[in-house]
């Protein structure tokens, strides 16, 4: 069983499932950028969460849970609410059309991510293979 989402345990068992996963390496394999992803309160969780991932070349080198997103300098950071993020994450909610309507804000490039979205896709596709239960 995988721990819920969000946590820190969630964010470690999706890190091992980035770099173990074949298809997610040969689909990223040209990928060039780290982001960092904010989790807003809301009715449903009352904290605020600042995850990161350091992706290069279909491997994720490092993952962390911030205290500010001051610590690191993304060349992407995503912010939304629990809710948001976890309608993507249960397959409710297309992770570009999110994008597209600003359900997900986007500090960043969005033509890099928009010329990667099978990237992105697949991103969302380790995420949701192993989120079995959100808190």
């Amino acid at each position: 069983m995988n721990p819920k989402f969000p946590s820190p345990e969630w964010l470690q068992i999706f890190h091992e499932k980035l770099n173990a996963d074949e298809q997610y390496r040969r689909i990223a394999a040209k990928w060039e950028g780290d982001m960092v992803v904010v989790v807003e309160p809301d009715e449903n969780f009352k904290d605020r969460l600042i995850y990161y991932w350091d992706l290069w070349h279909g491997q994720c080198k490092r993952v962390a849970v911030l205290e500010s997103i001051k610590d690191e300098d993304p060349a992407f950071v995503i912010t939304s609410t629990y809710n948001n993020f976890t309608q993507v994450l249960r397959g409710k909610l297309d992770p570009m059309q999110a994008l597209l309507t600003r359900k997900l804000k986007l500090k960043g490039n969005l033509a890099v991510m928009m010329r990667n979205v099978p990237v992105v896709l697949d991103f969302v596709r380790c995420a949701r293979e192993i989120t079995d239960e959100i808190l």
